[in-house]
């Protein structure tokens, strides 16, 4: 006889929303007294911590910041960023960290379209925020980051200290999970980047999913290197909150300081793009860690070399894949012991894969579109990564038509090419979108070429990866010049730097004539093999 069972209603003692302000609030009597954050010789416990981030929610309140309000940040890796993944939930608003190395139109452009309410910037970055108010037409309310508002360094009434005097709030967690928790925009196929929602219960389940996929121990010592305005730093903030980590911030990025940083306290993981861990590993300084430290790296894939020295160096290193629509990383590269066997190089080649998926992610599947079939299991087929879970996006803000574009059918479709390996492993063969991820960056090839074209010798121009030893990728430029007209690939160069950002400048420039279909579409496909039988750049 079957058994019935009723299903009584849900209530408040046995359903919770999520959200990862649940984890400081635990953090602050778990590990009170147990060290949250140091800096610049000024290390904060936990309780510390959330007594702070209570103030700032508190100050934003003040200041009139409240539900559904977009509050933007410019600001490297600080213990000010970090405190602010957490204030500016608590006072009910969604965090929009900015990329502190655009240029000032596309931080322009995200004030604009985000519907920015405030801006909290470090001091540094004051120059660029101006330029960006200039051409945004108007300036916004800004918190000074880090100064002595006295020394009139910074151009704002109001320092992230005066925040900090105002009564602490509550904790206060939303009733709503799907609450949009913060805001991120990535580079696309267009010009103009895309802003991607993020939920409290995406944020919640990746960042248990990371302590469970990494294997995070209790109280580990973490070296923040992941720029927290690439996926929250791949959601780490809120991680360690569940841990008790402690969170070791560098006053700049430069391998020597890193590698000190990690000497003098210890540091026992770390998140990096390939490109910090070649420059780690190329150190003069560097010397092999005992014990190892864990490693998560993601972007483009790391070539087998860098994870050959970075293993040498002590470095165990687990490749990851994500996107900034999927909350950071769903995939990993987890190590099997029949590997052990294979040799440093072997080893490498395993580990560039970008394996299977995390604990929190209900799906990845590598589909022929054509068919809408999983593509057999032989390390050949080319199929697109598509995923399902819940830490796949809410969706693009004000950009309804990309959002129905990239869910169809149930699935999130990443637009990235790969194969499924026989032992159930993806590895991506190429990229279907036609952006570039240089030094853990993410380049859009339109926006490169919408400069190219104001040049005013050339006539036609396509912009692709190509191989760079140190940045992964380069943007390479293919340009047809107009007839009678001359230029250089120094002058082409130094024309996109005045106009871009140093990352998205090309490092190379090839001309010739671009080659097109009958319609007139340039073929991508065939300077990509151009550029990769070129070589990589030095």
């Amino acid at each position: 006889m079957r058994t019935h069972f009723e299903a009584p209603p849900r209530g408040e003692a046995n359903h919770v929303a999520l959200s990862p302000l649940s984890f400081l609030q635990r953090a602050s009597t778990v590990y009170a007294g147990l060290p949250a954050t140091s800096f610049g010789g000024k290390t904060r416990t936990w309780a510390e911590v959330a007594e702070r981030v209570r103030s700032v929610a508190a100050g934003l309140a003040k200041r009139g910041i409240g539900a559904g309000d977009t509050v933007s940040v410019l600001s490297p890796n600080r213990p000010e960023l970090f405190e602010l993944h957490y204030a500016v939930p608590l006072a009910g608003a969604v965090l929009n960290t900015i990329n502190t190395r655009l240029e000032p139109e596309t931080i322009a452009y995200i004030l604009d379209h985000s519907d920015c309410r405030l801006v909290l910037a470090d001091t540094t970055l004051a120059p660029v925020l101006r330029a960006a108010f200039a051409l945004l037409g108007r300036a916004l309310p800004v918190i000074d980051i880090g100064i002595d508002i006295g020394t009139g360094a910074g151009f704002a009434e109001t320092s992230y200290d005066d925040l900090l005097t105002e009564r602490p709030m509550d904790w206060v967690l939303p009733a709503d999970e799907w609450q949009a928790i913060t805001l991120n925009y990535t580079s696309g196929t267009s010009g103009r980047p895309k802003g991607v929602i993020y939920h409290h219960r995406g944020a919640y389940l990746m960042a248990m999913g990371t302590v469970a996929g990494w294997s995070l121990p209790q109280r580990p010592t973490y070296l923040s290197v992941v720029p927290m305005f690439h996926c929250n730093g791949w959601n780490h903030p809120w991680a360690m909150a569940i841990v008790g980590g402690h969170v070791i911030f560098a006053a700049d990025m430069a391998p020597e300081t890193l590698l000190r940083a990690m000497t003098d306290h210890g540091v026992t993981h770390l998140g990096a793009a390939p490109v910090i861990l070649q420059m780690l590993c190329e150190s003069p300084g560097a010397v092999a860690f005992s014990p190892k430290v864990k490693v998560m790296t993601a972007g483009a894939p790391p070539p087998p070399a860098v994870l050959e020295k970075a293993a040498a160096l002590g470095l165990e290193v687990m490749q990851v894949y994500g996107l900034t629509e999927t909350y950071g990383h769903i995939s990993q590269c987890l190590w099997q012991d029949d590997w052990a066997v294979l040799g440093p190089a072997g080893q490498a080649a395993k580990q560039a894969m970008q394996g299977v998926s995390f604990p929190m992610v209900e799906g990845i599947r590598v589909v022929d579109r054509e068919t809408g079939r999983d593509v057999p299991a032989d390390g050949l087929t080319q199929g697109e990564i598509a995923i399902r879970g819940n830490t796949v996006m809410k969706g693009y803000y004000k950009d309804g038509a990309a959002t129905e574009a990239a869910f169809q059918d149930g699935w999130f479709w990443s637009g990235d090419a790969a194969v499924m390996h026989p032992d159930g492993y993806i590895q991506i063969r190429d990229r279907l979108k036609d952006v570039i991820i240089s030094g853990g960056e993410n380049v859009s090839s339109v926006e490169v070429e919408a400069v190219l074209y104001r040049h005013p010798a050339i006539k036609a121009a396509a912009v692709v990866a190509r191989p760079h030893d140190r940045w992964g990728e380069a943007p390479c430029a293919f340009v047809e010049l107009r007839e009678g007209a001359g230029a250089t690939e120094a002058e082409v160069i130094a024309f996109c730097r005045s106009h871009l950002a140093g990352f998205k400048t090309p490092k190379s420039v090839v001309f010739q004539e671009l080659p097109k279909t009958a319609t007139g579409k340039i073929q991508k496909f065939i300077l990509r093999d151009t550029a990769r039988a070129l070589g990589p750049l030095a």
